[in-house]
This record gives C-alpha cells, sequence and structure tokens, in this order.
C-alpha cells in the first residue's frame, strides 16, 4: 500500500522522499521520533535527509495527519493520524505504548474556554503519560 495520496495533497510536493518518510510513519504504526524514522529510512535504503524527515512530519503536524506528543527527554514523537480529527493518547513512559483515549470532556472543556474567552482557532495540547500494565509489572 502506497503512502496516502490526501496526506501527500495536504503538504506540498509530492517527491519520492516525502512518499518514504510518510510510508514509513505510517508503517511504524505507534509514536516514533525523527531520527528513529530516519534510520529506519536508511535500513530500507531510502535516501532521504534528517532534515527531510523534520520538514516532512512538521508538514504533517500543521496538516492535521500527525499527532506528536514530548517523550520524558523532551524529544518530539509523532504519529500517523489517518483522520483529521483530533485525538488524543496515554503513553507510556517506559516502553512507548500508546492508546488512544476518549478525550470528549477536554474537547467540550476546551470549545467553551474558547466560546467564554471570545477566542477563535483555539489550539490545545493533553499530555497524559504512565506506566503500561506490562512496564508497570516489570
Amino acid at each position: 500500500m502506497g503512502a496516502p495520496a490526501d496526506d501527500l495533497d495536504l503538504i506540498g510536493r509530492r517527491t519520492a522522499q516525502r512518499t518514504s518518510v510518510v510510508r514509513a510513519l505510517i508503517d511504524h504504526g505507534g509514536f516514533v521520533g525523527a531520527r528513529a524514522l530516519h534510520d529506519v529510512l536508511k535500513v530500507r535504503g531510502a535516501r532521504v535527509g534528517l532534515n527531510t524527515v523534520y520538514r516532512t512530519l512538521a508538514a504533517l503536524v500543521d496538516a492535521g495527519r500527525a499527532d506528536v506528543v514530548r517523550d520524558r527527554g523532551g524529544e518530539r514523537l509523532f504519529r500517523h493520524r489517518p483522520f483529521p480529527e483530533h485525538q488524543h493518547y496515554l503513553l507510556c513512559r517506559a516502553c512507548g505504548l500508546s492508546v488512544l483515549v476518549d478525550s470528549e470532556a477536554v474537547e467540550i472543556w476546551a470549545e467553551r474556554v474558547a466560546d467564554v474567552s471570545g477566542f477563535a482557532e483555539v489550539e490545545h495540547t493533553v499530555e497524559l503519560t504512565g506506566l503500561c500494565p506490562r512496564c508497570r509489572s516489570s
């Protein structure tokens, strides 16, 4: 399966390098850092520079096609978002497992704050981290 055409259409020029980055992000399935994704691309034999990986990931975030969280060390981790709807995850601090969580209450609260304040185009970031059952029992 190739990289989704709509993802590439949203982030600018369609190039083989950008296609490789999007495909690798989709294939990874979970959250991954730009350097780790670059390493995956190198192993696959793709000739993609680290700057291209960073720019493509940033463009995907801006287009609403990737979610981003920070790990304990502050590194930005990215996950492909197959649908444009904003999502929240619970991330294991030890192994990196991510679980999609129901965040309807957060979304309602953010909309209410925007309405009351008169702000428009309000964005928010909610990061939930903990230890998954497997890591907690280790």
